[in-house]
């Protein structure tokens, strides 16, 4: 069996919505971060590359050019004809307005985009940022909100160097979802200090709350970051995979089948990775967490019902 047998997939979402594939085309659209730039902080998350996403090294191309070079990898690959733009690295909400709406809707202006998928921090959503996304959807575009909340746990944030807590999160999902704008939530699974407790009491609070899609992230450490220092004198352990593999089966079981799930794990390239080695194969830990849910004779959804006790010992042993 294999995984989006098991679980609902964004892939099949979009199917469902358009009657035919689509796939994400990722931008980069020159913007930077308020943790990097001196407004909350320096630096930035202490899992972050810096080198490989710093401003001084970066050349913003057009975002139609960058479209176009997307399309062309993907027909190759897949044979899809229509795409979502995915605003992806560093925050994409984080400019003014008319600034942003530029932006969006020079992606928006090519035939074969149907919407958009917006990265960005919780503590960069303003109202009038939701009202433009929302406006989007109005005008009949698929457009979701991808927030990185990473952990519940403020104290995590904190010692990741994260800039915001589970406050501003909660502030931005009730704005979007008051105005019918998707959201997909990013987890990372064995943050430093955190436990396998840790990230169910997460998933359990963000489902509280609500949301519409989730991103499910192994932590890894790369070339040039704080937490490679870290690594590199002990003072951090990198999961295993067959701990992350339990974990994500662990929150995939637990979340209700309506939740989309965009990614339920994440790899670095081998030439800035560091550790764990696991994280360079994607397909071999989407595999994995087939068989697992497999093993297990369970699928996404199958203790989203039960009390919150009961389910969070069914497999923890």
């Amino acid at each position: 069996m294999v995984l989006p047998d098991l679980i609902n997939t964004f892939g099949r979402y979009l199917r469902g919505r358009f009657g035919e594939p689509v796939h994400k085309v990722s931008i980069d659209a020159g913007f930077t971060c308020p943790n990097r730039d001196g407004t909350k902080g320096v630096g930035g998350c202490t899992f972050c590359n810096n080198e490989s996403f710093s401003p001084a090294t970066r050349i913003a191309r057009p975002v139609a050019e960058q479209i176009a070079a997307g399309r062309e990898v993907i027909v190759k690959r897949t044979g899809a004809r229509r795409y979502l733009a995915y605003f992806q690295a560093y925050t994409n909400t984080y400019g003014d307005p008319s600034h942003l709406d530029s932006l969006y809707r020079q992606a928006l202006a090519e035939p074969d985009v149907v919407g958009l998928s917006v990265g960005t921090r919780p503590d960069c959503v303003s109202a009038d940022v939701l009202d433009l996304l929302a406006g989007y959807r109005e005008e009949g575009y698929e457009v979701w909100l991808e927030l990185g909340l990473q952990s519940a746990f403020d104290e995590t944030l904190a010692r990741v160097n994260r800039g915001h807590g589970f406050a501003e999160y909660r502030e931005a999902v009730i704005g979007a979802r008051a105005r019918g704008l998707p959201v997909c939530t990013h987890l990372i699974v064995g943050l430093p200090g955190e436990t396998r407790e840790h990230c169910l009491e997460t998933l359990d609070r963000v489902l509280e709350l609500g949301t519409d899609g989730m991103k499910l992230h192994p932590l890894h450490v790369v070339k040039h970051t704080r937490l490679a220092i870290e690594w590199k004198r002990g003072g951090y352990v990198p999961l295993g995979r067959d701990e992350y593999i339990s974990i994500a089966c662990d929150l995939i079981e637990r979340t209700p089948e309506n939740v989309v799930f965009h990614r339920v794990t994440g790899t670095a390239s081998k030439e800035i990775l560091l550790a764990p080695e696991w994280c360079s194969q994607k397909w071999n830990v989407l595999n994995g967490i087939a068989r697992e849910l497999e093993r297990r004779g369970s699928r996404q959804g199958t203790f989203a019902a039960q009390p919150r006790e009961q389910s969070r010992n069914r497999h923890v042993a």
